[in-house]
């Protein structure tokens, strides 16, 4: 995942945060500055070291913390699935995302859904990094991280929310959820609601099945889907 401030990312700084947003009137790069652009990079330097953009990384970090300023904090965890996208705000854990769903384009609809005010700060997803780590080493059967459920309204966040009372190691049918979460000709919406859950993994969406125990779809792929059932299944049999 390209760092929001890496000199050939799409999230700069300004186009995150908006030029003085971070600092007020005293922005890094402003010449009475302490953090000017000489101090930072060196009077000869036309292009930042890793080191220094590592500074200026952390220096917008604490003034977006400090300030008030940030609305949402992101991470990569590496995991059984491959890369995952972890984003939150101070409600809850706002987003699980997989690789294939573009980590890119993950971050570029929340800036636009839910606020551009956005930045890596993998402290601020330390204890949801560390369930992850815990669920998939099996030593985890639920999660206790507050979450944020603004991506999802009406009828699929209520099929979202039924979906930790699925037990762990077990599945329910489309069917059965539409049942239970009281409309149950509405099948296809719960497939949808499913489909379309914004929190996968700690959400167990992939615990829903077709009638006929088929895996259906999911928002990982299906060999993810498999790799987490199976994953439930062995730790419930050991």
């Amino acid at each position: 995942m390209t760092d929001p401030l890496g000199a050939e990312s799409p999230h700069d700084s300004k186009s995150l945060f908006g030029a003085e947003s971070l600092f007020g009137a005293e922005s890094p790069f402003d010449s009475e500055s302490p953090f000017d652009s000489e101090s930072l990079f060196g009077a000869e330097s036309t292009r930042p070291s890793a080191i220094e953009l590592q500074l200026l990384h952390r220096t917008l970090e604490q003034n977006a913390g400090t300030g008030g300023l940030l609305d949402i904090a992101y991470t990569t965890v590496d995991s059984p699935l491959g890369s995952l996208l972890l984003a939150a705000t101070e409600a809850g854990l706002l987003r699980v995302a997989f690789a294939r769903e573009d980590h890119d384009l993950v971050l570029e609809t929340l800036s636009a859904r839910v606020s551009p005010r956005i930045l890596h700060a993998p402290k601020r997803l330390d204890t949801a990094a560390f369930e992850l780590d815990e669920y998939f080493s099996g030593s985890r059967r639920a999660f206790d991280l507050r979450l944020d459920h603004a991506l999802s309204g009406g009828f699929r966040r209520m099929v979202q929310g039924h979906l930790p009372a699925i037990a762990y190691g077990t599945t329910e049918s489309y069917k059965q959820v539409a049942e239970l979460v009281g409309n149950p000709k509405a099948v296809r919406a719960v497939g949808t609601a499913c489909a379309t859950n914004p929190l996968p993994v700690v959400v167990p969406c992939h615990r829903v099945l077709r009638t006929d125990g088929s895996l259906g779809g999911y928002i990982g792929g299906l060999e993810a889907k498999t790799t987490l059932l199976e994953l439930e299944h062995r730790v419930v049999a050991a």
